[in-house]
């Protein structure tokens, strides 16, 4: 076998390799293949085998079927994550008018158990039943019990029901992005960012929809009383809001097919498969690949640990054993890292629901003290905030590649700014200040979450960034769930959320200052 076929790889303790890197019969040279783990912190087999899959899937490029993931990833899964916490807190004033409960924030509360539950499962399931299934199965979940939730007869069962779609919901991000990541040519990393275009398109669509709605067939918060056909508006909502995902689903499950990943298939010793799905890839994009089985098989030559079944069976009990876990944290450096992103995770875990999910309600409830506080004023204003989400994830995608700035500088400013403007809106003393300093605060959010999501998983090696990734996936449900408990016990008349949120932001933004990792203008391991 030709040498360049066997890459000799050096461990150093850094976080990316340089990109775009130049090719040697469907390979990287040599010099530019350094991953990003410490000596004996890896499977060596296992990660030669992936060098060569991510080599052959630069070498086919950017084509027709990574645009077809990008709408199915993007337009689908990152768009029903953010969709459903947002239909959860334009539909809470309706149902608290409807149902009277005493305690109105345990829809939020049962909706985060759900997102918990999702992102572990779908999470860390993803690599033991494969992606595929996940894939599909996710936005499946979620269309079924979103408009099954559309005739729940009591707040108790709109709330049980909340929780079983966010299981669905809670898996988008999680293996959506590893998908995406996995057939990603490094050249082309930067789509990671522009994804959340869709994430802020989905806010301006809930509440576009909700608008004629929930506007028009929603009890007045003056209201005195409201009956069932009085308040209809939130479950026709539900309705299309459920239709919508069932849309999703059906052109996943019937109109795309999906491949496995390559590094999945790989790992679970299906080395011929792996090969095959890479083929049709390019034969896809029409395009050619050198890569042969004995590619991949050369590895397994050198007397080392092979990527067979029993192979694959024993990196699943060094699961069990946190031996990923533990890899995050190998060194000072990645001990330091590691722990602040999962930190900032959370504390925007807490801060994003704690104001966002009742946002519409501060809206209605200040509204009606400066004597516009109808529902049709509450949606209108909430979809004029919406629109600013769209140019403000465009704008995070542009600002982490400039130089010196990067994603850390891009990071740092918005959330840090988010949690400004959050303080400038209790300053307020009109409805338009109010829609103003709220309209600032979403451009500022959308550019830090556009800017997080591409950041999260540059830093983490692709042999522990599922691990990673579901770290801080599920610091950031956790304290998610926090949420709306201290909203239970908070005094929402008063500025006190807002207070609370802008203070978990800012500190976020003090925190991205002191990450050691840049990724700027690096490609991901």
């Amino acid at each position: 076998m030709d040498n360049k076929m066997e890459p000799d790889f050096k461990f150093k303790d850094a976080a990316t390799v340089h990109s775009t890197p130049s090719f040697n019969n469907g390979l990287p040279n040599e010099e530019e293949l350094v991953p990003t783990l410490l000596k004996g912190s890896i499977d060596p087999v296992y990660e030669g085998k992936a060098q060569v899959l991510n080599s052959a899937i630069q070498d086919i490029g950017m084509g027709r079927y990574q645009w077809q993931l990008f709408i199915v990833v993007g337009g689908f899964g990152w768009a029903s994550d953010n969709l459903w916490p947002i239909v959860t807190s334009l539909i809470l004033p309706a149902i608290k008018k409807e149902f009277s409960p005493s305690k109105p924030p345990l829809l939020s509360l049962s909706q985060n158990i759900g997102l918990l539950v999702g992102a572990i499962f779908w999470g860390f399931g993803c690599d033991l039943f494969g992606r595929r299934w996940a894939f599909n199965l996710t936005i499946g979940i979620t269309s079924v019990f979103g408009l099954i939730a559309a005739g729940s007869p009591s707040f108790a069962a709109i709330g049980c029901f909340a929780a079983l779609w966010s299981v669905g919901v809670g898996g988008n991000l999680p293996v959506d992005s590893a998908i995406f990541l996995e057939f990603l040519p490094g050249s082309h990393q930067y789509l990671l960012t522009v994804l959340s275009v869709f994430w802020a398109f989905a806010q301006l669509l809930a509440n576009l929809v909700a608008w004629p709605l929930l506007g028009y067939h929603t009890c007045q918060e003056t209201a005195k009383t409201c009956t069932r056909s009085e308040n209809f508006g939130w479950r026709w909502f539900m309705i299309a809001m459920g239709l919508l995902a069932m849309i999703m689903f059906c052109c996943r499950f019937f109109l795309f097919t999906l491949y496995e990943s390559p590094k999945y298939l790989m790992g679970r010793g299906k080395d011929e498969e792996a090969v095959r799905v890479v083929h049709e890839v390019a034969r896809i994009n029409g395009k050619t690949t050198n890569l042969t089985l004995s590619d991949l098989e050369v590895f397994n030559q050198a007397g080392q640990q092979g990527v067979d079944a029993s192979a694959a069976l024993k990196r699943k009990l060094e699961k069990v054993n946190l031996t990923h876990l533990r890899a995050l944290f190998a060194s000072p450096t990645l001990a330091w890292s590691t722990s602040l992103i999962i930190l900032i995770w959370a504390f925007i875990g807490l801060g994003f629901p704690l104001y966002n999910a009742f946002l519409p309600y501060i809206q209605a409830t200040r509204g009606s003290k400066f004597g516009d506080g109808s529902t049709y004023i509450t949606f209108r204003n909430s979809t004029i905030i919406a629109v600013l989400g769209i140019p403000g994830a465009l704008v995070g995608g542009a600002l982490v590649e400039i130089p010196r700035f990067g994603r850390k500088g891009a990071l740092a400013l918005s959330t840090a700014l988010t949690g400004v403007f959050l303080y400038c809106s209790t300053t307020a003393v009109t409805s338009n200040a109010l829609l103003g300093w709220n309209c600032a605060y979403n451009f500022m959010s959308n550019i830090m979450y556009a800017v997080l999501y591409a950041y999260t998983p540059e830093i983490f090696a692709t042999k522990d960034r599922g691990t990673g990734n579901a770290s801080t996936a599920t610091a950031n449900r956790v304290f998610g769930i926090m949420a709306p408990i201290i909203a239970i016990y908070a005094n929402l008349e008063t500025s006190a959320p807002v207070y609370v949120s802008g203070a978990l932001f800012i500190a976020a933004g003090f925190l991205t200052v002191l990450l050691p990792f840049e990724p700027r203008g690096k490609a991901s391991l």
